[in-house]
């Protein structure tokens, strides 16, 4: 039982550095364009290839 004097201020410190770490994210603006990661992502920056004419 002694244990936990130790564990249970240190998960309530690691939690307090997870919740310090979102706000932090929050305020910096981490999650102010949720979908441009996502079309950037599946956009296509090349321009298809062409086709060689047909010989006959």
């Amino acid at each position: 039982m002694e244990i936990l004097v130790i564990l249970v201020p240190l998960a309530l410190m690691l939690g307090g550095a997870g919740l310090a770490a979102f706000l932090w994210s929050l305020r910096s603006g981490q999650y102010d364009d949720l979908d441009g990661a996502a079309w950037r992502a599946i956009s296509d920056d090349d321009p298809p290839p062409q086709e060689a004419p047909a010989k006959r």
